[in-house]
C-alpha cells in the first residue's frame, strides 16, 4: 500500500467514526423526546448516562485527528479534511449536550406536569432529529447541496421556537403557583435545547460546503 492509499484509508475511517458519533447523539435525541413524551425520569436518566459515549467518542476522534495531522504532513486539502472533522465533532458533543439539557428538564415536568405540552415541541423534535440524519448523509457524500437544504429547515425550527414561546409564556402567565411557573419555563428550556440543536446542525451543513469550496459560507443567519 502506497501512502498515499494508507493516508486516504485513515480518511475514510475518521469519517466512519464521525458517522458513529451522530448515531450515537442521534439516539440519545430519541430517548431525550422519548422521555418528554412520557414523562420518565428514569429514562432521562439514560440520556445523562448516553452523553458519556458521546464525550468520548469525541475525544477518541480528536486524538486520531492530532495523530494525523502530526504523523502524515497532510496537504491543504487534507488538512481541510481534517479540521473539518475537528469541528463537527464539537457540534455534535454540543448536540448531545442540547438532548442532555432536555432530560435534566425533565424530573421538574414530573414532580409538576404542565399539560398540555406545547405541540411544537414534538414537531421540533422530530425536525431536529430529521435534519442530523441529512446533514450526516451529506457529510458522508460531500454533498453541499443537500447542507444547503439544512438552513432552510432551521427556518422552519426558528418559526416553532417562536410559536412555543407564546404559548409558554401563555402558560407561565397563568401559572397560579410558583411551582407550575417554575415547571412550565422548564418546557421554555426544552425549546431553546431543540432550537440550538437545529442550529448546531445547521453549523455542520457549514462545515459541509466549506470542506468542498474552501469558503466558510454563512448558509443560515440568526438574527434574533
Amino acid at each position: 500500500m502506497t501512502l498515499r492509499a494508507h493516508f486516504e484509508r485513515k480518511l475514510n475511517e475518521l469519517r466512519d467514526d464521525i458517522l458513529r458519533m451522530a448515531h450515537l447523539v442521534e439516539a440519545q435525541l430519541q430517548l431525550a423526546l422519548t422521555a418528554l413524551a412520557a414523562l420518565d425520569a428514569a429514562l432521562a436518566k439514560e440520556v445523562v448516562v448516553a452523553d458519556a459515549a458521546v464525550n468520548k467518542a469525541r475525544f477518541d476522534i480528536e486524538e486520531k485527528c492530532f495523530a494525523l495531522i502530526v504523523t502524515q504532513q497532510p496537504a491543504a486539502r487534507d488538512l481541510r479534511t481534517i479540521t473539518t472533522a475537528m469541528n463537527v465533532i464539537v457540534d455534535l458533543e454540543r448536540m448531545g449536550d442540547q438532548a442532555k439539557g432536555i432530560a435534566k428538564a425533565i424530573p421538574r415536568l414530573v414532580a409538576t406536569p404542565i399539560q398540555p405540552h406545547p405541540p411544537e415541541l414534538q414537531q421540533m423534535g422530530e425536525l431536529v432529529a430529521r435534519m442530523l440524519d441529512q446533514v450526516m448523509v451529506a457529510f458522508a457524500h460531500n454533498n453541499t447541496d443537500l447542507a444547503r437544504i439544512i438552513a432552510r429547515q432551521d427556518d422552519e425550527v426558528d418559526a416553532l421556537y417562536a410559536r412555543a414561546f407564546s404559548h409558554i409564556m401563555g402558560q407561565m402567565a397563568a401559572a397560579g403557583s410558583a411551582e407550575k411557573a417554575e415547571a412550565a419555563y422548564e418546557l421554555l428550556r426544552v425549546a431553546r435545547e431543540l432550537e440550538r440543536f437545529g442550529d448546531l446542525v445547521t453549523n455542520v451543513g457549514e462545515r459541509i460546503i466549506y470542506l468542498e469550496t474552501g469558503t466558510l459560507e454563512e448558509i443560515n443567519v440568526d438574527t434574533r
